[in-house]
């Protein structure tokens, strides 16, 4: 099956509100971003305008909401943005915000999901990265919360709900997380509370911006703010919150998530559970070993920085592994105290991954060596330290006669650690 494409906007888009909790205005714009970029928030009001990603390592607290935080700088009340970013799926993109929090709206997620589809969403060259699952998981949250999630075509969650009030009671949903299932049945679910938890959140700092208009509320027993737009609003809204939950975990689902009284941390944990799952099951066994590798690649100790072969389609792209430990030698130096792999090895290490996809490319392989000629938009994003393993994923770009063109990706434990570009180019050993 061909690997889906990564998707950003097509155009900008903006919008502007007041915090649930913080009750600051902010105004949110989304920016169009290139293949690798991730989902980045970026607070436009602080000096140096810090960026933070939106991954599970950034996640700092899951009460009344998830927020993520890069240093000393925040951004609130995620979840609901990220759940329209999850639905439409895309991959890359930069969320400009000028405050400490994302706007509530009309409490549900309507309003993000409508202001992105509305920029358009346009596909671009990179492969997606992809979440699989072998076997079911199971993972708890908090007041009783459990999950159970099952190896799946698509995505899907069904979930549980129990609260003891007449308007809610128990209630379950179970819906298709794609574009237009979400966009019907799950966008315009709003958040909810009750009139008797305000003094106690109000003394923590919280719900500060709780209207009318933007949260379904209720006393001890009836609604106070209209009618529902559904009567399972309830549940839905609480399978929206899983979605920007777990778009947090950096790839498309292929997932049935089962969900018994769901909750933001619980969300979390199943979220961290379903990347180590996925990360061990895409390592796998590998279809072209060490002997393999050191058939093909003219490096040896201390120089050969691939261990295995792990996906591999003829021409287009590869994918390898290399296993990073205290041994290596370069650690002696780099640093004493506080190794880190330096940063030209990562490249090479990926130079020599997409040298076998290369040497598939051409006849008598065992006559030819690949001389990389040029690197292009290379990035680092953070330390490779022992222990690691850095999963590299390479794409052919362009092939013409002796030279060809890759794009290359290394990630650990599904974050992007380094990207670039490179041209390489056949001679006779």
């Amino acid at each position: 099956m061909t690997a889906p494409r990564q998707q950003t906007t097509a155009f900008e888009a903006s919008l502007e509100g007041i915090g649930l909790h913080s009750g600051m205005t902010a105004q949110v714009r989304f920016v169009p971003a290139p293949e690798h970029h991730g989902i980045v928030f970026q607070r436009t009001d602080l000096p140096d305008q810090p960026r933070i990603h939106a991954q599970l390592e950034n996640v700092v607290s899951t009460d009344r909401g998830t927020t993520i935080g890069n240093g000393s700088a925040t951004v609130a009340t995620v979840e609901h943005l990220l759940a329209a970013v999850g639905a439409l799926q895309l991959d890359n993109l930069l969320i400009e915000i000028g405050g400490p929090e994302v706007p509530i709206m009309d409490g549900s997620f309507q309003p993000f999901f409508q202001a992105i589809r509305n920029a358009g969403v346009q596909e671009q060259g990179a492969s997606a990265r992809v979440l699989h699952f072998k076997e079911p998981l199971q993972t708890s949250g908090p007041g009783g919360g459990c999950y159970t999630a099952i190896p799946f075509s698509s995505f899907r969650i069904s979930s549980t709900i129990e609260f003891p009030h007449p308007v809610i009671g128990r209630q379950y949903g179970s819906f298709d997380v794609a574009p237009d299932p979400f966009g019907a049945q799950l966008a315009a679910a709003r958040t909810f509370g009750f009139v008797k938890d305000a003094d106690a959140l109000h003394e923590r700092g919280l719900a500060r911006g709780v209207t009318l208009e933007n949260a379904v509320l209720m006393d001890d027993q009836q609604l106070i703010s209209g009618a529902l737009r559904w009567p399972d609003e309830f549940v839905r809204h609480k399978v929206g919150d899983i979605v920007g939950d777990l778009t947090l975990a950096g790839g498309r689902m292929q997932v049935h998530v089962v969900a018994e009284r769901p909750s933001h941390a619980g969300n979390i944990e199943l979220a961290r559970a379903l990347v180590s799952a996925a990360t061990r099951l895409a390592v796998g066994a590998p279809i072209v070993d060490i002997q393999k590798i050191m058939e093909h690649l003219p490096h040896r100790y201390p120089m050969l920085l691939v261990d295995r072969i792990i996906d591999f389609e003829s021409g287009k792209r590869i994918v390898g592994i290399k296993n990073v430990t205290i041994n290596e030698p370069f650690f002696q130096g780099h640093y004493p105290g506080h190794p880190v792999m330096p940063g030209v090895l990562i490249i090479e290490a990926m130079a020599q991954v997409g040298g076998l996809l290369l040497m598939d490319a051409v006849e008598n392989p065992e006559e030819k060596v690949v001389y990389f000629m040029t690197l292009d938009n290379v990035k680092w994003r953070r330390p490779v330290v022992p222990g690691d393993q850095i999963r590299f994923e390479l794409e052919m770009l362009q092939f013409r006669r002796h030279t060809c063109r890759l794009r290359g990706v290394g990630y650990v434990d599904g974050q992007v650690v380094a990207e670039a570009e490179m041209m390489a180019r056949f001679v006779d050993r």
